[in-house]
């Protein structure tokens, strides 16, 4: 049976905005995060992280590094992340896995049964809400991260700009609850 998923960005959205974090002692989860994730997961969505991590590509940071933060994420959100995906190309790569390009969406797809019909994409930047728009699913922007920022720079309007990670989950949930209960 398909699922509904929120597809999340990592940096400034989960967690603290932190340029280039390549160390776990640098990782700051969210207090709002742990909640709204177990929120999701109650609410029978996926949870899957869509994350651009060009510093492995600029040599910041290796994979081994960047797995090593995914695992620390898993164990502060409980193992609340279905996936993480992630880009390590340059933007300048043209890569498909680059968001706002669909590669990682279409990879979440060929792993999970997804109910894109019902899905979101969360995040704090620009790109977030055009990868969004281009796989079709709901956008939120969060004004945490670089989220402030980028708004005045969105080439279209997300569905919904709120103020963190939390905030959007609970809108999320509700408007589905209020779908379901017509």
């Amino acid at each position: 049976m398909k699922r509904p998923a929120v597809f999340v960005d990592r940096d400034g959205t989960l967690i603290e905005e932190v340029n280039f974090l390549s160390r776990v002692e640098d990782l700051r989860v969210f207090p709002f995060t742990a909640s709204a994730i177990k929120r999701l997961k109650d609410n029978g969505y996926l949870v899957i992280v869509l994350t651009n991590q060009s510093g492995i590509a600029r040599g910041k940071y290796t994979e081994a590094d960047m797995h090593a933060i995914h695992d620390q994420i898993q164990v502060e959100l409980e193992g609340g992340i279905d996936a993480f995906y992630y880009c390590p190309h340059l933007p300048s790569a043209e890569c498909r896995c680059r968001k706002p390009n669909l590669g990682m969406i279409e990879s979440a797809q060929a792993e999970f049964e997804i109910d894109m019909s019902r899905s979101w994409m969360i995040g704090d930047k620009s790109l977030d809400v055009e990868i969004a728009k281009n796989a079709g699913i709901g956008s939120v922007l969060v004004l945490t991260g670089y989220g402030i920022k980028h708004r005045p720079l969105l080439a279209e309007e997300p569905d919904l700009v709120v103020e963190h990670f939390g905030t959007a989950v609970e809108n999320i949930v509700s408007s589905s609850a209020a779908l379901a209960s017509n």
